[in-house]
Order: C-alpha cells, then structure tokens, then sequence
C-alpha cells in the first residue's frame, strides 16, 4: 500500500540516461603571488595592494598567506638549541594584532586589535582532530597541555606538550615557513570578489612578548618573508557581460558574518561583573565569553595568551532584553573535589556551535575545559542555525553578568566574541557600501 501522500520514486542508479551537467562559466583559476609594499625590516605593518584591473574576479575563500620567520635572542643573535623559548599556539596569526582590510578606499574589517583570539578561538571550536593533525600544522597550531599553559620547559621534563612541539620547529634559530587562511569577514564568504575593485591589507604586528613563551623577555620575532596568495578566476565573457548588465539595475550583494572581538576588564579583588549596553544597536547571532589575566594579554612572555581560566565562576549569564539566552544563567561549580560540576557549561561549546549531539566539534574534553580552555558559547539564533540563512535584524540591550566564588587576585580581561549578520555591496560605479 502507498501512502495517498506519498509521491512515486526511483533509486537514482537507474538513471543511466543523462550526463552530468557542464560547467562553462569559469574558465580557469590560479592562485597569484603578491609581495608586501611595506618594507618587513622596521617592525611597521605589513602592507598589500592587489589592483582590481582587468578582468578576473577574486576567490577570497581560497585565498591564503604565507609568512617566513624565526626567534632570535633581543641582540640578534642566534638562540641555543636548549633555549627555553618557543612561539604561543596559532603562531601565525598570533603575529599579528591587527589585519585591516580595504575596498576601494572604503574599510570593510572591524579596527579592533584582537586579531590573534578571533583566529585562535574560531580554530578551537570550527575544526576537529583531523584538522589539527593535518592542515592547521602549517600555522603552528599544537593544543597547549590542559593545566601547563605556562610551562616553557623544552627538555623532556617540559610539561606542555605542545609548547615542546611548536619550539623544536624554531630552535637554533631556524627560519620556519608558515601559511594559514585569513580569518577575515570577507574571506570567510564564498562568493566571487568582482573586477574592478581595488583591494589593500594592512597587517599589524603583535608585541614579540605576547607571541613568545619564554622565562625571560630578552627574544624577539624576525619576519623574513611574507606572500598573499589571492586565486584569481578568469570568467567566461559572457557571464562578465551578463553581470555587467545587472549590475544596472541592482547592486552585488556580499553576506557576510561579521565578526567583533573586544576586551574589557574587571579589577583584582571583585567578585563580581554587570556590563550593560554590550553591543550598540543589532544584537549578535552568537557570543562566546572568555577570560584571560590581564598581564597574558597585554603581553608578557612568562604568560600564555592562550590560558582561558575559569576564575571559580559560579554564575555567568547573558540576557537580551531582559531575557537570559539559556532560559536560566548557567551555575558552574570548577572545583577540584567535585568531579565535572560544570558540564552545563562546558555542553555550550556545541551547542553554540550547531555541533550539539553530532560526530563533530571541539576537541575540548572535560578537564581541558576546566584547565585552560573554558569557553562559554551563546547562539541567540532560535533554531540553533548555522546555514546560510539569515534572521530578522533585532536590536535591544545586552547585559553580561558574571559571578565568582572566590575574589580575583588580579585583574581579569573579559574576551567578547560577537558574530552578526551583515552585508557588502557594490553598484556598478564600484562603489562599495556597507549596513555597519
């Protein structure tokens, strides 16, 4: 019996009939070369420009950098094999405080300077243990050993297994090539970047004692050499005139997640945190809350950035509009003598992050959570959503609360990880406008 609802089907290997269908709107794609304008050896930011002439359009999404560096002692000599030094996790980007992006003249990236914990944490949390095995190497990504952060001991004895890793690649003063994706809003999107769009990126380097782990402040990073790989697409001409003539009627339309990091601290010796206004105007689809010393992130060398301690929170909530995100604040319980009290919390980085119940995710276990990687992960979206639908634009006041056990002995810097829905478009002018 069939169901009267029900439509009739086939099993698709019955259809021996039809041919694959024919892509004929690219031509070809290579990926090309773009050298700094700035130069490397002042410690300025690293400058590109990439001119929109001719008529290729850009794949941002499979675009890259690469960066060549090594440690040396502070009088530029070479450091020993046996010297207690080694980069912090995310090497790469952790190099670079600030990554400003351009459109024609017009500024398309957010000014704020927390570049190295928007890449850190959206590697953490977007990829698995395959990726951190394979492909995140080429950026020094090593997980740091849950509770041994701060170690910087390269001997066996070196608790911090990954720390130990990234090292060994730079001992002696070895030149190390590394190459990592731009963590950047408009590289985070697939569409095709038209012609005729002049773009530029101005990388800012980070203090040398925030992205070194060593006893002593007395090493320095010297970048050698840095590339853009940009893929660049020639298209059939006829998909050039095609878009040419819409371009008249109606602007390119870029969706983009808009990415803001900002930092505020609480002092040594409060219990407590109540921030209102968090956000101006449109509330965020997702917020992640982390908390850092603030001498690890200002930048010290003794100290990992990287180190996101719980504190002894014992109540953290995010409300929008009077409303808790959780529908309860959570109530976390980190100590040491009741097991896993926290595990509400610690089940926010997936469901945060449409990973809830699935083969997929973080790689954060449980005591990891409590020792160094705890992370509070709120999605505002009602159906937990990460496709590529967008929800109606709402605005309202966010406030933070958080709660300790136990006073802080020094002060904290609250980490705040805010994604929103935005867009870019271009007219035919070129013209590039922005809804942020």
């Amino acid at each position: 019996m069939i169901d009267p609802r029900s439509c009739e089907c086939l099993s698709s290997g019955l259809d021996i009939f039809s041919a694959p269908n024919t892509k004929i709107d690219i031509e070809s794609g290579k990926w090309h070369e773009y050298h700094p304008i700035s130069n490397l050896d002042s410690g300025a930011p690293i400058e590109f420009y990439m001119s929109g002439a001719g008529e290729e359009y850009l794949d941002l999404a499979q675009s890259f950098f690469t960066v060549r560096a090594k440690i040396l002692n502070s009088d530029g000599t070479n450091i020993a094999d046996a010297a207690n030094v080694g980069p912090v996790n995310n090497f790469l980007h952790s190099l670079f405080s600030q990554i400003d992006v351009s459109l024609n003249g017009k500024r398309v990236s957010q000014p704020a300077a927390a570049n190295p914990y928007r890449c850190y944490l959206e590697n953490l949390l977007s990829y698995g243990t395959d990726a951190q095995k394979s492909h995140l190497l080429s950026c020094q990504w090593r997980l740091d050993t849950p509770g041994h952060f701060e170690s910087c001991d390269v001997s066996d004895a070196g608790s911090n297994n990954g720390f130990k890793h990234r090292a060994k690649s730079f001992k002696g003063s070895k030149s190390v090539d590394m190459l990592g994706k731009l963590h950047l809003d408009l590289f985070s999107q697939s569409k095709y970047l038209l012609n005729g769009v002049d773009m530029r990126l101005r990388f800012v380097r980070s203090k040398d004692a925030f992205c070194l782990m060593a006893a002593t402040n007395d090493f320095k990073v010297v970048i050698e050499k840095a590339s853009l790989f940009i893929r660049r697409l020639k298209l059939n001409p006829s998909v050039i005139v095609a878009h040419a003539s819409a371009l008249m009627k109606r602007n390119a339309i870029y969706p983009i997640r808009r990415v803001d990091v900002k930092s505020f601290t609480i002092p040594a010796g409060n219990r407590s945190l109540d921030k209102d206004n968090l956000f101006l105007g449109q509330t965020p689809r997702r917020v992640l809350v982390a908390l850092v010393t603030n001498q690890a992130f200002s930048g010290a060398s003794d100290k990992n950035p990287y180190r996101l301690q719980n504190f002894d929170i014992n109540h953290i909530s995010l409300q929008v509009n009077g409303e808790d995100v959780f529908g309860k604040p959570l109530s976390p319980n980190f100590s040491e003598t009741l097991g896993y009290g926290y595990t509400r919390a610690f089940n926010t980085l997936f469901s945060g992050t449409s990973s809830l119940f699935q083969d997929k995710g973080p790689t954060i276990t449980l005591n990891g959570y409590r020792n160094g990687y705890c992370i509070f992960c709120f999605d505002y979206t009602p159906e937990l959503s990460d496709d590529n639908t967008v929800h109606l634009n709402k605005t309202g006041n966010a406030k933070l609360e958080i709660r300790f056990g136990t006073a802080l002995v020094s002060t904290v810097n609250v980490i705040l990880y805010s994604e929103f829905e935005n867009k870019i478009e271009i007219d035919s002018a070129r013209n590039v406008i922005t809804d942020f």
